[in-house]
């Protein structure tokens, strides 16, 4: 089959490496057109994919079946939609989701229990580690009464203010933290 005098696999070829180079265009500047506005049912990345296994399936069909174009066309798009829909369902849906939940807010630091690593002198400054399930967060601290805190000592954070967690020596029983 021809479409304006060009064989429908060439025109299968040439959809596939142009929709291939707005992929990696998006890649490098996607973050522009998400922050002109959502655009959840017209989402570039399955538009271009769609685009990509359509292109794709039709291509490889047209070289190795002796189907009718028509045929090939509306499996393409089948099979594309299906493609398409595990791409969203299975890898984009649940990549948005776990990127919101990796970080952390100085504000859910309040009431955590960590570790002073340097040392807290009266009226001062020192360091503090808190261990989670997302990694290990070193923040400055200060006792909450300016008191002195030794290094390797369990504090738990009661406040922070400008970057610096307010805190004060804590004691538990490390048996009970285990259940």
């Amino acid at each position: 089959m021809t479409l304006f005098d060009v064989p429908i696999d060439t025109i299968y070829l040439y959809t596939f490496i142009i929709a291939g180079i707005l992929i990696v265009i998006f890649l490098f500047f996607g973050d522009i057109l998400e922050g002109i506005g959502d655009m959840s049912f017209l989402n570039p990345v399955l538009i271009l994919a769609f685009i990509v296994f359509f292109s794709t399936s039709g291509y490889v069909f047209e070289k190795i079946t002796s189907l009718n174009s028509v045929i090939i066309i509306a499996l393409s798009a089948a099979i594309a939609f299906i493609l398409d829909v595990f791409l969203n369902v299975f890898i984009l849906i649940p990549l948005a989701s776990a990127e919101e939940s990796l970080g952390y807010t100085e504000e859910s630091l309040k009431g955590k229990v960590g570790k002073i690593i340097t040392p807290v002198p009266e009226n001062g400054f020192g360091e503090l580690i808190i261990e989670s399930k997302f990694g290990t967060i070193t923040k400055p601290a200060t006792h909450i009464e300016n008191k002195f805190i030794a290094a390797g000592e369990n504090v738990l954070v009661l406040g922070l203010k400008n970057g610096v967690l307010y805190v004060e020596p804590y004691e538990y029983d490390q048996l009970n933290e285990r259940f």
